[in-house]
Parts: C-alpha cells; sequence; structure tokens
C-alpha cells in the first residue's frame, strides 16, 4: 500500500471537482438526518435514477419519523414496491421506531448509538453522520473501496469481510475535517461516475494522487474473489380467477425471501411432474388446463428465479389452497406485490 503524500491537496482537488461536478439528487438538498437514512437505504443494492421517484415519493407520504414509525406494514411495502431487497424497508421502520421511542425522534449523532439501530451498518452509519452532521466519519461502500483501492494501490481482497477496515483506515486517514460531507460524497460520487470498473482516468480529478494510474494497475484493481456460482431454480406461478373475476392470492411468510409480500401460487418445479401435479401435490386442489403467460427470469442476489406463468381456474369451487383468498382487481391493485408477481399481473390486469 502506497501514501498519499499531500493530503491537502488531494482533498481540495476531490471537494473542488465534486462542488463543481455533482449530480443534482433530491437527498442532496438536505441534510436532514431522516432523510438521508433513508436514500442511503435505497441506495443499497439499487440504481440512483430508480431510486430518485422513490425516495421522493416515500418523504411525501412519510415525511417525518413518526409517520413511517406508525406505518402499516403493507402500506409501507406497497411504497417499496419494484425496490426489492423488502427487508431493508421492514429495518429502516423499525431502526425509525426505536429512534422514535429511545432518541425522542432524534436520530443519534455518534457511530455507537446509531449503530445500535434496526439496519444500521457500519456505511450506513457514517453516511448519516458525516452528511447531516458533519462529522468526520468513513463511509466506505463498494464505489468507495474501488477508489481507495486504486488511490494507494491496496491489493487485499475487497470480498473478504475484514479487509474493509484497511479502506476505513485510509478515509479516516485522508478525511476533510472540516467538510467531511463533501469529501465522503465526493468519494462515492468518483467511483460512481469516473472511477467506475472502466476507469475514465483521463477526467479523473486526482488522477496525479493515484497510485494505480501511475504504475498503470488501474484495471487490475480492485482485487475481488468471484463470487459463488448462483442457484438457478424453475418456478411456476398460477393465476386463478373464479367465476366472480376475482383473483386467487396468499401472502408469503413473514420470514425469509420476500416475505409478507403478495403473490399468485407459486410452486417450485421437477423434472418428474408437470406443473399441474406439483401444484396438486403441494395444494391439494386440481387445475383445469393451462395457459402460458409469460416466461422470464427474475435474478435475486443469490439465486434466480426461471418464472413460467400459467393461467388456469380451479376444478372445482369447493376447496380453495390453504392460506389464499380470491380478491377483485383493485383490492389486487392495493396489495404490495414483488417484480415478478407485478410483471404477471401487468399481462393480466385489462382482462
Amino acid at each position: 500500500m502506497q501514501i498519499i503524500e499531500n493530503k491537502v491537496e488531494f482533498r481540495e482537488n476531490l471537494l473542488t471537482w465534486y462542488k463543481r461536478e455533482k449530480r443534482d439528487l433530491p437527498w442532496r438538498r438536505t441534510s436532514n438526518p431522516y432523510y438521508i437514512w433513508v436514500s442511503e437505504v435505497m441506495l443499497q443494492q439499487t440504481r440512483v435514477d430508480t431510486v430518485i421517484p422513490y425516495y421522493e415519493r416515500f418523504i411525501a407520504k412519510y415525511p417525518t419519523m413518526e409517520a413511517l414509525a406508525k406505518a402499516e406494514e403493507n402500506d409501507l411495502l406497497k411504497m417499496w414496491e419494484g425496490l426489492g431487497y423488502y427487508s431493508r424497508a421492514r429495518n429502516l421502520q423499525s431502526g425509525v421506531q426505536e429512534v422514535v421511542e429511545s432518541y425522542g425522534s432524534k436520530v443519534p449523532s455518534n457511530r455507537k448509538e446509531i449503530s445500535t439501530l434496526k439496519g444500521v451498518g457500519p456505511y450506513t452509519a457514517g453516511a448519516v453522520l458525516s452528511i447531516a452532521f458533519g462529522i468526520p466519519e468513513h463511509a466506505v461502500d463498494g464505489n468507495v473501496m474501488r477508489v481507495i483501492s486504486r488511490l494507494v494501490l491496496i491489493e487485499a481482497d475487497i470480498a473478504v469481510a475484514r479487509n474493509k477496515k484497511i479502506f476505513e483506515d485510509v478515509v479516516m486517514d485522508l478525511i476533510d475535517p472540516l467538510d467531511p460531507s463533501s469529501f465522503n460524497q465526493g468519494l462515492m460520487e468518483l467511483g460512481a461516475t469516473i472511477c467506475t470498473p472502466r476507469p475514465k482516468c483521463l477526467l479523473c480529478p486526482v488522477r496525479t494522487h493515484c497510485s494505480a494510474f501511475h504504475e498503470g494497475k488501474q484495471e487490475e484493481l480492485p482485487v475481488k474473489t468471484r463470487k459463488v456460482k448462483k442457484k438457478f431454480i424453475p418456478v411456476a406461478s398460477f393465476a386463478i380467477k373464479n367465476e366472480e373475476g376475482k383473483w386467487l392470492l396468499g401472502q408469503r411468510p413473514e420470514k425469509g425471501l420476500l416475505a409478507n409480500m403478495w403473490e399468485f401460487p407459486m410452486v417450485e418445479l421437477t423434472d418428474d411432474k408437470t406443473p399441474a401435479e406439483t401444484f396438486k401435490e403441494q395444494y391439494g386442489v386440481d387445475l383445469t388446463e393451462l395457459f402460458d403467460i409469460i416466461t422470464f427470469k427474475h435474478v435475486f442476489s443469490h439465486l434466480t428465479w426461471e418464472m413460467n406463468s400459467f393461467r388456469t381456474r380451479l376444478a372445482g369451487t369447493e376447496k380453495v389452497p390453504e392460506g389464499f383468498r380470491f380478491f377483485t382487481k383493485e383490492e389486487v391493485e392495493a396489495l404490495p406485490m414483488p417484480v415478478p408477481v407485478l410483471k404477471i399481473w401487468e399481462e393480466l390486469k385489462n382482462d
């Protein structure tokens, strides 16, 4: 690992560039710690362009921590619908409830206390503390690790959790004590727009300080081990409409993947049984003829659903699969549904 010899010049170069070139994002127009907290949670695993309309709608509906703390889970999940990683929404609400109840609706302004809140990890804590409170604290995410690994030539594997402290220590050594907000956001912006996986070094405002650039290693960093191969699961979803024009949906379990979201009956397929046979085995109910709706893949962080969706009816009207009930079109529209179910619903809702 190298060192940056002129830290003052490095800070000046980074901050001057950031203040001139930063994107105009809604959460950059506030120092409200609650709003910044919301934005940082939404931005986890999600593109900025996707987050902007969700953030604006969310803040409009829940303008205060008290409003979010009192929200019904179904309403909260409906607001989050389409963003994915729904545990983020539940953890955010739990953390906010704790702030309302234990801290008089004031977000803690030190790392020890804020880090005890549900869903607040080292990065989110540092982002809120530096951006909202102006406290010199590290906020190291994937973009920042990429920038730092190139700046000071760190060849430690960023996929190894314990190595993150190396990057946090470097940031704490470099951070501008007078404007930690702009410094941290500058590093994030640099990683998002210039120091990308394929870096645009000629546009970089801190190129003269970058050890990887000088040694021609910028394309080799950061070092990251390959991810474990994802699991592919064939899944069948059954859109079932009764004679009254209502649709059959059920709520997923409280724990696990897509917890508490609503879906059409769904089964994992096997090679030795048809979708209808698998449905009968799982739900104890026969189906009439199946008609294809849409086939697609839905990618999670650790697995991929190979979705096969069918439109069908129950063979008899006397029995409904346990845990499911029929909803009108208007009622379905009000339910929080995960993205794969929304895709199917888009094909059906105008029938």
